[in-house]
């Protein structure tokens, strides 16, 4: 492709398609950030320089032996920490052979998933519906991986970069709920993590956690600020939802004049959660930590339902997990992602059914629709319920730290 019709303002970079954590600009001749997503109207890239609405650049793609010039035009920035911009890139026009390239490249791209990881040198300890632990010692490795589970079964195919999603969006709360509860992050940054994890870098940038040893408590810690899912189907049953009595003709999907805390067991992989009541909890790890959990559950659901609403998103429920540091009770695992929430977009919320989602609802309806038992082995999802899947998890990243 020719050059001659972009401005003088033109930045010619380069994305080597075999190590998408670069960028290279030719000028300068080092690599100054990295791809965050590609897809084929665009590309959103992490830079270290300020490139400025209207700008013109040549993206010099390398695939296959073969160099595929397109031109594209910057349509959106924002600052990010350490000096860097977050850059969308819109593709202009491409010729047929530089599309079948770029369809190609996607594809590529798209594929880097991570279904388990396999770090021979470290302790792992266990594997989770979705996360890999590793024991380092002191503390422990949270590897968050591709994995996707609907009704506590893992399924066979990953969702492409839900791993990476999960962990910024943990990160991101995390960091927001820190006046209200402590939690089990040391780190996120693979810099930080101790020598041993050096040979692993490059899988666990964006998808890992460096996180404290935490005793876990023997729940999970339900809120629902609306009526939907399984708490929908037991109120039509019994009126009740984990034992909480409920106003009379509530709609499918409506707000709850208060959230309701609903805890539920903690089972194995492969087996499915049980909700229980208040009491059964105060059983399994008595009144004080019982009431302690429940309080700041609430208190955590009310303050992520704020956030949310200001990004046009509705925190219908979600589920939290405690564990203890001594005394401390601490948050671990993830927080209010699309795994453990259901997410639904504000202006399209209407009761009285079920609603739109960025969460993994998408792919609880595909196994619904199909009249899969809810028992192993799962099917295998269809590459466009994968797709939208991976679609619906990046808009939940993007509208909330929009």
């Amino acid at each position: 492709m020719k050059n001659t019709d972009i401005t003088e303002k033109r930045r010619h970079i380069r994305i080597d398609s075999l190590n998408l954590s670069h960028i290279w600009v030719d000028e300068m001749g080092e690599g100054i950030g990295r791809t965050l997503n590609v897809s084929e109207s665009g590309i959103l890239l992490e830079t270290y320089f300020y490139p400025g609405l209207e700008e013109f650049l040549i993206l010099t793609i390398a695939f296959e032996d073969k160099l595929l010039e397109i031109k594209g035009k910057v349509v959106h920035y924002k600052s990010r920490e350490g000096g860097r911009f977050e850059t969308g890139i819109e593709f202009l026009e491409t010729d047929d052979s530089a599309v079948r390239f770029l369809k190609k490249f996607i594809k590529r791209f798209r594929e880097r998933t991570v279904f388990e990881s396999d770090f021979k040198e470290l302790n792992l300890v266990k594997r989770g519906k979705v996360r890999d632990i590793y024991d380092l010692g002191d503390s422990l490795l949270m590897v968050a991986t591709d994995r996707i589970s609907a009704f506590d079964v893992i399924m066979p195919n990953p969702i492409p970069e839900k791993g990476k999603i999960l962990t910024q969006i943990s990160l991101f709360w995390f960091e927001i709920m820190k006046p209200l509860v402590g939690n089990h992050v040391i780190s996120g940054n693979a810099d930080d993590y101790p020598d041993v994890c050096r040979p692993y870098a490059d899988m666990l940038r964006e998808r890992s956690m460096l996180v404290k040893k935490a005793e876990p408590l023997p729940i999970e810690c339900v809120v629902r600020g609306y009526i939907s899912g399984s708490g929908w189907k037991s109120y039509q049953e019994s009126g009740t939802v984990c034992g909480i009595k409920l106003p009379d003709g509530l709609k499918e999907s409506d707000k709850l004049p208060e959230p309701i805390f609903t805890p539920s067991t903690k089972e194995e992989v492969g087996t499915h959660d049980i909700n229980i009541d208040f009491e059964e909890t105060v059983r399994k790890i008595g009144k004080p930590l019982a009431e302690k959990v429940k309080s700041l559950s609430l208190e955590i659901y009310n303050k992520g339902a704020e956030v949310a609403d200001k990004q046009g998103i509705i925190i219908a429920d979600t589920k939290f997990e405690f564990g203890l540091v001594g005394d401390e009770v601490i948050l671990i695992d993830e927080i209010l992602t699309p795994d453990s929430s259901r997410f639904w977009p504000k202006a399209s919320y209407k009761p009285g059914g079920a609603q739109k989602s960025f969460d993994k609802q998408y792919v609880r309806d595909y196994l619904i629709s199909i009249n899969w038992n809810k028992e192993p082995p799962a099917p295998s999802l269809p590459e466009d319920v994968v797709e939208n899947t991976r679609k619906k998890y990046l808009e939940a990243l993007r509208n909330l730290k929009a």
